[in-house]
């Protein structure tokens, strides 16, 4: 039992449990701002929670604190966070449905294929480049956007497309790589 209780308390899953009680702060913190300080406050929660993203899994990998807990903690953290962002900017920006729209395809989609490889007795072992690029844009941008409500749309518009490009570049990536894990016969 002791083991278990070690297992929880890993720093890389307390840094997980951070963003995930972050979450509700932010959310408050955008949609009941009056002033740009508000926005500046709900972007540097951001901010802090994409730092703490990359942080964690540093420190799993470094100092082998990698958990079966935190396999699945860091991801839900990551995903919550994000939905937030994106349903709070669905508000204040015009085309950011889009960017939901394409979030939501893309993480049902691994859902999808991880259930079917996990039938198959086969796993896709973490996140690769292109998964980790596109979280950063997306924190970088939808961070830029939450500090910054009032950019223009030209601006805001460029955020998105950037955004967009590289969530369906990872989608798109992601998908060949399951695709291929499926047909393989090892």
């Amino acid at each position: 039992m002791a083991h278990k209780g070690k297992e929880i308390f890993t720093i890389p899953n307390i840094l997980s449990i951070i963003r995930l009680i972050l979450v509700p702060v932010f959310v408050s913190f955008y949609v009941n701002a009056d002033s740009i300080q508000d926005y500046r406050i709900a972007g540097l929660i951001i901010l802090f929670s994409g730092i703490t993203d990359l942080v964690d899994g540093i420190i799993a990998r470094k100092f082998n604190q990698i958990t079966d807990i935190g396999k699945l903690l860091d991801p839900v953290a990551d995903k919550v966070t994000q939905a937030a962002i994106l349903f709070c900017l669905m508000v204040r920006f015009q085309y950011m449905w889009i960017i939901v729209i394409l979030f939501l395809v893309k993480e049902l989609s691994m859902l999808f294929w991880n259930i079917v490889l996990i039938k198959k007795n086969k796993k896709l072992d973490g996140a690769l480049w292109y998964g980790k690029v596109s979280t950063a844009v997306f924190y970088t941008c939808m961070t830029i956007m939450v500090a910054f409500p009032m950019i223009s749309d030209a601006i805001a518009n460029g955020l998105m497309l950037i955004t967009g490009f590289f969530l369906l570049l990872s989608f798109m990536l992601y998908t060949k790589i399951f695709v291929y894990m499926y047909q393989s016969n090892n």
